[in-house]
């Protein structure tokens, strides 16, 4: 058993609430710019911490006229724009509690969270959103409220105090103590029914206090961000909270074809990704130089920035490697960095381990990729790399106040400011992953000898093959994920006779791809699963794959569906996780095959 626990570098204040995060900001500089809002010409304007704290003010007053009494759970469901903090910090200061409701949820998904929690408000953005809860609304009779955002609900809140004054709201504020509940945060559903993860004030208070501590080069007064993955998501909301509390700038595009117009309008300091954002970057930019009759430079000038950065760890560049990463810093990396805003200094990555390749590349591009771990039942970071403590390959130390220990069976557990308070309503599901004060996380790790926590996968999707050899998926499905034309890959195997993947292409890269390679663009889906060319660059990213693990554990067949993986098919949860088990379900019959005959759309590995 291996355990490193980090002690905490700022005092526990049990009374703090998460609406005293904004208060204290408030007080150090009202007037330093806390967000940005895009404008019609396509710039941003600012918007200070005194500001943000006056619509705060004004909103949760207007939330207490409406009847919004103390401990309410308010269901929440909305893209990532400003409004989601407003809305965030407006709650808590009227003493109530909000619920998470993803913006992708179907009716059934509204109609439990909001059941589940027992949500007497609601919100939506959108009357397509309002659409979806109407279809469910006769059976939520305890909410009692509903406000719709594109009907200006929250601006004619706002406008209407009441009779609340400033003493009143005060006093709503002040209600909750640290070890009460802040939010109810339902998990992605990857593993089964959606839990509500109990998190307390104190859990965004200390965390908050302690990451920014250390993570002070990151996120800071000065330092800005701009925001595009779900903050319905514990990742991006407590990166909001921690930018409040630091006095950071955050901005917001939802819109991830808009996002390179946005970076490059609004010039962000660190950015915050999953690993397929950066895998995207890296494609783009090698299809985009195929296309131009410069791949093979872009692949040498890739290379060039894994060996510099590599070079770096081990303590000594040589003249030559100099020479060359010179070259390509004006000819390739430059243009890139560009491309980013140009002021990119740190991206901070999380929900799936970031190829070691990619981790290089990009910190000789001057981007320090700071990758980290974390749940929703640890209010989102437990370790991440620092600027001062970077391993590429690892998910990093432990923040202050977070402890990490790796069970004999090689399962991670946590303990510290961060863990929740356990799932609603759920007794049982939260004994069986509390061990003392202890978290098990279901997640299967190494610790080295500095700390650094390196994930090797689920505990519960471990394939067991026939021959009794055990295989994580994640180290064959990560690699071969990063690969242009690849959309999906789900490894499959257990009891059976050898390891088996089925593989989605792509919709994006695809064209790119078939356009660079001499075939038509507009291929067809069922007919580009058969092609050769496309069956041997998937083979290629296989072969890459299975020479990293032993033959046993090696990928010996695949399948290429003619179909994609998405949200909306029931195959992926809001944050782009696979569902695993739902998966083999769907498609026992194509993985049958590849362990009783050769369909068309299968291929041998070579290392057969």
């Amino acid at each position: 058993m291996q355990e490193f626990v980090v002690p905490a570098v700022v005092s526990p204040d049990p009374g703090a609430n998460a609406s005293d995060l904004l208060v204290d900001r408030v007080a150090i500089d009202r007037d330093a710019p806390l967000f940005a809002l895009p404008t019609a010409d396509g710039g941003w304007t600012d918007v200070t911490a005194g500001e943000f704290h006056a619509q705060v003010v004004a909103l949760a007053k207007g939330l207490m006229s409406a009847g919004v009494q103390p401990g309410d759970k308010i269901g929440f469901m909305c893209k990532t724009r400003y409004e989601w903090t407003l809305v965030d910090f407006a709650t808590w200061f009227a003493g109530a509690v909000l619920v998470p409701i993803y913006e992708t949820s179907s009716p059934s998904q509204i109609q439990y969270i909001l059941e589940d929690s027992g949500a007497r408000e609601l919100i939506v953005e959108t009357a397509e959103h309002f659409a979806r809860y109407d279809e469910v609304a006769g059976d939520l009779p305890h909410v009692s409220r509903v406000w719709q955002m594109h009907l200006g609900d929250l601006e004619k809140l706002a406008a209407d105090p009441g009779s609340v004054t400033d003493e009143q709201l005060e006093e709503r504020r002040n209600l909750a103590q640290g070890s009460d509940l802040a939010t109810l945060i339902y998990t992605s559903g990857s593993t089964g029914t959606p839990k509500g993860c109990i998190l307390t004030h104190s859990n965004f208070v200390e965390l908050c206090r302690n990451a920014a501590v250390a993570m002070k080069e990151v996120v800071t007064p000065g330092s800005s961000t701009l925001l595009f993955i779900t903050t319905a998501h514990v990742f991006a909301r407590f990166i909001s909270i921690l930018a409040v509390h630091a006095g950071a700038k955050v901005g917001h595009q939802a819109d991830t074809k808009q996002l390179l117009a946005a970076l490059g309008s609004f010039k962000p300091s660190f950015l915050l990704a999953v690993p397929r954002v950066f895998e995207k970057v890296y494609n783009s930019a090698e299809q985009k130089a195929e296309a131009g009759g410069k791949g093979k430079i872009f692949r040498r000038a890739a290379d060039v920035a894994v060996a510099h950065s590599k070079a770096l760890d081990a303590g000594h560049v040589p003249f030559g490697l100099k020479v060359q990463f010179a070259v390509f810093d004006k000819l390739v990396y430059s243009k890139l960095k560009t491309a980013m805003g140009g002021r990119v200094q740190y991206a901070v990555s999380g929900s799936a381990p970031l190829g070691p390749r990619l981790g290089h590349f990009f910190r000789s591009l001057g981007i320090r990729i700071l990758e980290g771990y974390g749940l929703t039942e640890t209010t989102a970071p437990a370790t991440v790399n620092l600027v001062n403590k970077f391993k590429i390959g690892t998910t990093g130390p432990a923040l202050p106040g977070i402890g990490v220990r790796i069970d004999d069976d090689g399962e991670i557990l946590v303990k510290g400011v961060n863990v929740f308070g356990g799932y609603w309503n759920k007794p049982e599901a939260t004994a069986e992953v509390m061990d003392g004060e202890w978290f098990r996380t279901g997640d299967i790790g190494s610790l080295d000898a500095d700390g650094y926590l390196t994930i090797t996968g689920r505990k519960k999707e471990i394939l067991v093959t026939a021959g009794g050899k055990n295989v994580a998926p994640a180290a064959l499905e990560d690699p071969i994920r990063a690969n242009p034309i690849v959309g999906q890959v789900v490894v499959v195997g257990d009891q059976k006779p050898f390891v088996s993947a089925l593989v989605t292409l792509d919709p994006e890269m695809l064209p790119v791809w078939l356009n660079n390679n001499g075939e038509d663009a507009t291929m067809p889906l069922t007919d580009a699963v058969k092609h050769p060319k496309v069956l041997a660059e998937v083979q290629r990213s296989i072969d890459a794959a299975n020479s990293r693990v032993s033959r046993a554990e090696s990928i010996r067949k695949f399948t290429v569906l003619p179909v994609e993986f998405t949200e909306a098919s029931g195959h992926l949860t809001p944050k782009m996780s696979i569902k695993r088990n739902v998966i083999v379900n769907d498609f026992a019959t194509a993985i049958e095959a590849m362990y009783t005959g050769a369909p068309a759309t299968q291929g041998i590995s070579l290392q057969q």
